[in-house]
This record gives structure tokens, sequence and C-alpha cells, in this order.
């Protein structure tokens, strides 16, 4: 290689850090996977990511989507594909779809959490990230036989944002693929006594960094847009992560992956008397006990409120709508036929 070769390769690995498989001239693809609270914001944060200046719509399943960029001038344009699962935790069997044995390399979730509704925060989180796990990790368990070099690669790259000798690499269990936690609604959230704003954010910065992932605070203010938008193009377009950190509970948080620490985030926020009282195994355990003391989960079904695609004026078809009605009738007639020759029938008493 000629001087100038080097000079081009050494430049596109400073563009492209931890991106060594992807040669010079060669297109990547990602993917991520947005889940959280329904009506959370997810649909607005992927738009604004793919700088689309469209109308937020309810998502009622899975939804896809993708976007294009170009790492330089010239050069093949990258291709993210970006998921969204829709019905809060009501459909959290779909993640198996999108997240599969081949994609798994380059496959990341974005965790959008409701910051204006506290009581649903722990249980939202809790089932969408335990049924995630698991489906990761049963898929690494299958490569570990096929493909042992990559499920080896998988594992080791979630310590990869902990440098070797930080203190909590005993304290924390990464999650097994690259995680953001989205905090939305900032705006609303910001109106909360300050207690209640500081126990959120304690809270969501040691479940963040307990899984090893990045967590941003949002709303629709475009500076804290372009925030979350960093962290996403850094999962699906390997754009530079940023360095700067926001701890302060006053403010926004922002705090990418790694740059946190169990002792700057302290115990949880209970007295002595609670802490006499609360039983717990593991730390995180010992969180959501704090957490719910103060924020009851709220008994809510995600299924309850989703709607029926059949009745969604967006995915309106006028022939397949004219046929579904012609059907209802006739079973609806069915029915009626049906119940009449039952009452009308004679049975023997005998």
């Amino acid at each position: 290689d000629t001087l100038w070769d080097l000079a081009i390769a050494e430049l596109e690995k400073r563009e492209n850090p931890g991106d060594d498989d992807v040669k010079p001239g060669e297109v990547w693809e990602k993917s991520v996977l947005f889940m959280g609270n329904k009506n959370g914001g997810k649909t607005t944060i992927i738009l604004r990511c793919l700088e689309r200046e469209e109308s937020p719509k309810p998502t009622l399943a899975l939804e896809y989507t993708f976007g294009r960029r170009a790492r330089r001038h010239n050069t093949p344009k990258d291709v993210a594909h970006f998921w969204e699962l829709g019905g809060g935790t009501s459909l959290v069997e779909l993640i198996r779809i999108p997240i599969t044995s081949h994609n798994i390399r380059s496959f990341a979730v974005v965790l959008v959490l409701d910051l204006s509704k506290p009581n649903e925060l722990w249980t939202t989180m809790e089932s969408l990230l335990q049924v995630t796990r698991s489906h990761v990790n049963k898929i690494l368990t299958k490569l570990e036989k096929t493909n042992p070099e990559v499920a080896a690669e998988i594992k080791q790259r979630m310590w990869n944002h902990l440098q070797r000798d930080h203190p909590d690499c005993a304290l924390v269990d990464p999650f097994p693929i690259p995680l953001v936690i989205i905090g939305s609604k900032y705006d609303i959230f910001h109106e909360f006594d300050y207690e209640i704003r500081k126990i959120i954010s304690k809270t969501l910065r040691f479940v963040s960094h307990y899984y090893g992932a990045s967590l941003v605070f949002t709303s629709k203010s475009e500076a804290l847009l372009l925030k979350a938008r960093a962290l996403i193009n850094h999962l699906a377009f390997g754009y530079d992560k940023s360095k700067s950190v926001s701890l302060d509970p006053s403010k926004p948080l922002f705090i990418p992956a790694g740059l946190d620490s169990m002792s700057q985030i302290g115990l949880p926020p209970a007295s002595d008397s609670d802490f006499g009282t609360v039983r717990a195994n593991t730390p995180l355990e010992l969180w959501k006990k704090v957490f719910e003391k103060t924020f009851p989960p709220k008994s809510f079904c995600d299924l309850q409120d989703t709607k029926d695609p059949a009745q969604d004026s967006q995915y309106a078809e006028y022939e397949v709508d004219v046929m579904r009605a012609q059907k209802n009738q006739e079973l609806e007639q069915y029915k009626r036929n049906a119940s009449k020759s039952w009452k009308e029938m004679d049975f023997d008493s005998d």
C-alpha cells in the first residue's frame, strides 16, 4: 500500500469507529427496533431521525421503514432498517419477526419510555426488555453451536462500552445487543415536583447503567430531538458517538453508555426505615421495589385500547371494505336463522 492508501484507510477507520468489518465502498446495513409506551412518541422520533415532514399516525402492530445515508461524497449509501412495535406491551411477541440470527450482529434496540406516566414506566420497561433479552439469548445459544465466533464476538461487544478497569464491571448486566433508553415528553415531566423528577431520573440512570445502555430525555423541542437523533444515528449509521454528558436532574439527562457510574448515581431514593423492610436479591430488584413504592404500578391492559385496523380510515380499501360489509351481513343473517331454527326444535321430553 502507498502512503495515500494508508492515510485513506486510517481516515475511514476514524470516521467509522468499531466497524472494522465494513470495507471501503461497501454498503452496511443496520436494524433498529423501537418499542415502549403506547403513544410515547416513537413514530415522531423515527420521522425526525429520517428528516421526514410527516404527521405521525398510531402504530397498530409492527411497522417498518428505512433510511439511507452516504458516509461521504461519492460513496454508496448505507441502509438502516427501522422497526416500530405498537401496542405498548401487548404485542411484544412480535419482536421475533425483526430480530433474527441473520441480523443479530447489526441489530439495536431503542426503548421509549413516557416520562409523563411514571406509574407505567417500570412495568413497560421490564416487560419489553425481558422478552427481548430472552429472544436474543435463544438466538445466541443457537449461534454458539453453528457459529461460535460470531456468538463470542456479540457477547464480548456487550462489554465494550465499559473500560476494563471500570469499578462497576461486577455490578452490571449488559443487554446482549446495543440499547438506547429514551425518556420522552420531557416538557410534561419538567412540570413535576423536583423530588419526583429526581427519583425518576435517578432510577432511569441506574437501569441504563445496569444494562449498559445510553440514556437521553427528549420532547418536541428541536434541541432535545437532535440529542436523541445523535444516539440513534450512531446505532443506525455508525456516526461518531457523543462524549458529552448531562447528569443534572434539573435538566434533560444525556448519558452515553459507559459514562455513568454507581458511585455517581448513589443509593436508591429511600429512607433508612424503608431499606429495613425491603427484601431484594439483586440491585435491580431493590431499585424496582423502591421505585414502585413511590409509583405503584398502574393496572392496565394495552389490548383494551388496541384499535381495530379494519375500522381505521388510514387502511381503507373500497373493494375490500364492501366485501367485508357484505360478509358481515351474511354472518348476521346466518346467526338469526340459526337462532330461529334452534328455538323451533322440538325436543323429546322422554
